[in-house]
């Protein structure tokens, strides 16, 4: 005889995720918290703080990258520099905006900045083939810089848009 193997009965959080936000929040709202699903609602609320996060990383990231090229990329330069600079502000704009909404998370940027200086600093080299060497591992510019609206790497003491 072959052991009976319980299956976990399906929630509806598995059926359909959507029905139960709807039911979710109507709980909230009426304040039936004896029902709630809190298994499932503690690891939505920790993905939302995850994937705040994540985004934020990964803006800083492209924000990075698209500065090595204003930088470095001299043969690319003249012809792509407009829609690098229009990169940076958007990176810059999306950073933005995440900082509105949570406030706390300049800090994690501060915690990220030089790993995604390291990531923006592959995706620059693979994209333009330069020598590894030619480009400094370590941050060339500050966070502060990188944030702020009016300063741009090229020309060299840049302090306006250009």
């Amino acid at each position: 005889m072959e052991p009976q193997v319980k299956a976990k009965p399906t929630s509806l959080y598995d059926e359909d995720y959507q029905r139960w936000l709807d039911q979710t929040v109507a709980q909230l709202k009426a304040r039936n918290f004896s029902d709630l699903d809190l298994e499932n609602l503690i690891e939505e609320i920790e993905s939302l703080g995850r994937s705040e996060k994540h985004a934020i990383s990964s803006y800083l990231m492209r924000l990075c990258e698209h500065l090595l090229k204003i930088k470095y990329w001299e043969s690319e330069r003249e012809m792509c520099l407009r829609g690098w600079k229009r990169e940076v502000i958007n990176f810059r704009l999306q950073i933005q905006e995440e900082l509105e909404v949570s406030p706390s998370l300049k800090s994690f940027l501060q915690d990220v900045f030089r790993k995604q200086y390291k990531n923006g600093r592959k995706l620059f080299l693979n994209a333009s083939e330069l020598n590894a060497y030619l480009i400094p591992e370590e941050p060339v510019f500050s966070l502060e810089q990188a944030l702020d609206e009016d300063w741009l790497p090229w020309p060299p003491e840049s302090s306006s848009r250009s």
